[in-house]
């Protein structure tokens, strides 16, 4: 949807809408800098914001192209702009807190492939596709199984305290009752060139709860890379919690 400065003007005045954030880049590759803001209003006395909005001001004509979000209300909405998928434009993260006990993000990636802006990452799909399963086991363990790319993990609990394990475990280590965790929702997205070629991946997190959501038990991070139709995971790490010395 493209429009004209004066009408994006007016509808900001009519909805007070203000710029949350904004930043330069090429865009569309054409050579020329574009203007990148995240519009929304903001809760009265609140950090919350609402009917966040990805807005294009093309350096070229000068025409704005408002990009709605299925996602479009949350807490600290950020823009970074970045090489994702080698095609020499920059392409847009946008990152949301849900402000959810879990510490969900909502996010979306957009790149300008073929001269058409398109989303190419979502939270909610990623969401859907990286299921897991938390089971723990005799002998202070946790098995984490990923669905998605059928791996399997195992924690050592040992470095929690001793009244945390007695609550669960006999004096042998064998369970007291089944208890199952889970894998929080996409948590933090972040770009880094991990190969220093100039182009992006996303590397995803996503925490692990054992038997509330205040019990962390680590993060499986897993590593996105532009495959030249999608985010494909390049790598899968699971990262859990040190115990001083």
């Amino acid at each position: 949807m493209q429009l004209n400065l004066q009408t994006v003007l007016s509808r900001q005045m009519n909805s007070r809408t203000v710029i949350v954030t904004s930043k330069q880049g090429d865009i569309d590759g054409d050579g020329i800098k574009d203007n990148v803001f995240l519009t929304g209003n903001q809760t009265p006395d609140s950090p919350f914001w609402r009917n966040i909005t990805l807005v294009i001001q093309n350096g070229r004509t000068n025409q704005y192209e408002l990009v709605p979000m299925k996602n479009d209300a949350g807490y600290n909405p950020t823009l970074f702009l970045g090489d994702f998928t080698g095609n020499e434009g920059d392409d847009i993260l946008v990152v949301i807190d849900t402000g959810g006990s879990g510490g969900s993000i909502y996010a979306y990636v957009f790149s300008c492939l073929n001269g058409q802006l398109m989303t190419i990452f979502n939270s909610d799909s990623f969401n859907e596709s990286f299921q897991y399963d938390v089971n723990y086991q005799n002998q202070y363990k946790v098995k984490v199984n990923s669905h998605y790319l059928k791996e399997r993990y195992i924690l050592d609990l040992t470095y929690k305290d001793q009244e945390y394990l007695s609550e669960i475990y006999n004096k042998e280590g064998i369970l007291k009752a089944p208890i199952e965790g889970w894998v929080n929702p996409l948590s933090g997205l972040y770009p880094v060139d991990f190969n220093r070629d100039g182009i992006y991946e996303l590397d995803a997190y996503q925490r692990i709860a054992g038997r509330y959501n205040a019990d962390s038990l680590g993060f499986v991070q897993t590593v996105l890379k532009w495959n030249g139709k999608a985010f494909a995971p390049d790598r899968q790490n699971v990262a859990i919690f040190g115990k001083g010395k």
